[in-house]
Formats: structure tokens, sequence, C-alpha cells
């Protein structure tokens, strides 16, 4: 275990991700504290990659929630295979056992579907456990979650409470869409993701294109960051930087208007950027 947040920057660099002093921090505590994480941010500033980023520095699996409205227990935490417990009650049907004894062999983990959040708290070693975009889910969803963020088990009826064999690290992801509950912020450590400065998105772009001459890089940053102050429907987040750096790397040419498509998202905001970017 690392000793100091600044002993993560280099390691975390070393795989492929530029962070900062104040995530640095905030995932450094993550771990020693063993709590969750909380990053808010827009979408495209690199939240979903600090999850990969954690699970390749300590060599374990990702495990991933998708978060969607209308999410519910059965798709996040687990469900009954009943085509297979159909199955056996026909098989059981001539047997001697009684209802209990049937029953209890109908609802044993041999016919339970293990679905992410159950995955992550039953897995033989820690592993990192992604919630992303939790602010799409529905506010009930939010209740699911709080046993396992607090006391990191879930109760199945059928079979009782099951605990973590191993705690996992859990980071959670919001586009801020709306307000996530009290409880659910108190159990979780908070960090900000803003878009980045021009400096550090050069560094970024060149850790993803290394070939890219520093000049280059340099113009489509300042670009990037001019169409941040405009009034677009779809902000380009670094993501769309990375896809635009390497489209123009494509065409062998500083042509910047002609690809526009790998950063721009809808005609509206391709005319925005033209008219206030490229005019002449």
């Amino acid at each position: 275990m690392i000793e100091h947040p600044q002993d993560l920057i280099p390691e975390v660099d070393a795989l492929g991700y530029v962070v900062d002093d104040e995530l640095a921090t905030v995932l450094y505590l993550m771990l020693r504290l063993q709590k969750p994480v909380l990053l808010e941010g827009h979408p495209g500033v690199g939240k979903t990659e600090v999850a990969h980023i954690i699970a390749a520095y300590l060599k374990t699996d990702l495990i991933r929630l998708q978060c969607y409205e209308g999410l519910d227990v059965h798709h996040a935490i687990y469900e009954w295979n009943y085509q297979k417990q159909l199955l056996a009650i026909k098989l059981q049907e001539q047997s001697s056992l009684s209802v209990k004894e049937k029953e209890d062999l109908i609802f044993s983990r041999e016919y339970l579907l293990e679905r992410p959040l159950l995955k992550a708290i039953t897995a033989n070693k820690q592993v990192v456990l992604l919630i992303d975009e939790i602010d799409r889910a529905d506010e009930e969803f939010e209740a699911f979650l709080l046993e396992l963020l607090s006391a990191f088990q879930i109760s199945i009826p059928e079979l009782g409470t099951v605990e973590a064999l191993h705690k996992p690290v859990v980071i959670l992801t919001s586009n801020r869409t709306r307000d996530l509950s009290d409880a659910l912020k108190r159990r979780c450590l908070y960090h900000w993701v803003p878009y980045p400065s021009i400096e550090k998105e050069v560094r970024i772009v060149k850790k993803h294109l290394p070939q890219i001459q520093e000049e280059l890089v340099l113009r489509i940053a300042r670009y990037v960051q001019k169409m941040r102050t405009l009034n677009l429907d779809k902000v380009p987040g670094v993501a769309e930087t990375i896809d635009w750096s390497a489209g123009i790397l494509a065409l062998g040419e500083e042509n910047f208007e002609h690809t526009l498509s790998c950063i721009i998202k809808s005609d509206r905001d391709a005319m925005i950027v033209k008219q206030e970017l490229f005019s002449p």
C-alpha cells in the first residue's frame, strides 16, 4: 500500500491516466479508508475511466453496474433462475422430500443468478465495483444501495444476509442530472471532476496519441476550450478531444473543420462551431 497520495500519481500516470493532486488524494483515501467514492462531473471528463485505472492498479477485476431509469433489485443484485427452478420442481414431483425440503432445494444458491452488486461482494478476491451514472436510476433504487455501502452486505429473503467475503472498492459516478440523496452521499467520499485545463488536456491527448506534435495538440485543445464556452447541446468532453485529434492525424493534414464529425454531435452544434470558430 502506498504511503502518500503523491505516490499514487506516477502509478496512475504509468497506466495512462492523468491525475491531479486533488483526485489523487481522494483515491488514496478511498483505498486507505475503504470508503466508496462518488465522482460527479459533466459527461466525458473521465469519471468512468477512473474505475478502470484503479482496477488495473490493483490488478483485479472490474464489475460494472450501468444504471438506467427503471433499474430494480432483480437486474442489479440478483434474480432466481425460474426455468431451472421449474425443471427442478418437475423432477422432484415424485420424490419423498417434504414441501419444506423442496423449497430449500429450489431456493438455494444453485438457482440464484448473481447480478453485479451481489457478484462484487461474493467474489473470492477484492474487486472494483463501478456503479456508473447512479443519477440515471430512480430515487427508490438508492435505498437498495444503502445496505451495501454501509455494511457491505445484501439481504436475500429466501437465503438471509450475504456478507462480503472481500470488501470491494466502490466507485460511483454521476452526471448530476438529478440530486442524489443525503443518505447516499454520507456514505461516500466526494469529488467533482471538472473539465481539464488546457495543459492537462494536452497531456491527456498525448497519453493516448504519443505521436501527435505538441503544437498541433495545443491548437486542438484551444479550440475545444473555446467550444466549451459556446451554447452547445452536447459540450465536448475529453473523449471527443481525443477522437478529434485522432481524426486530424488520420487525414494527414491539419484540417480542423472537415473533421468536426469527430467532436460535434448535432447539426445545430456544427453550425454554431463553424460560425463562431471557423468563419472568416
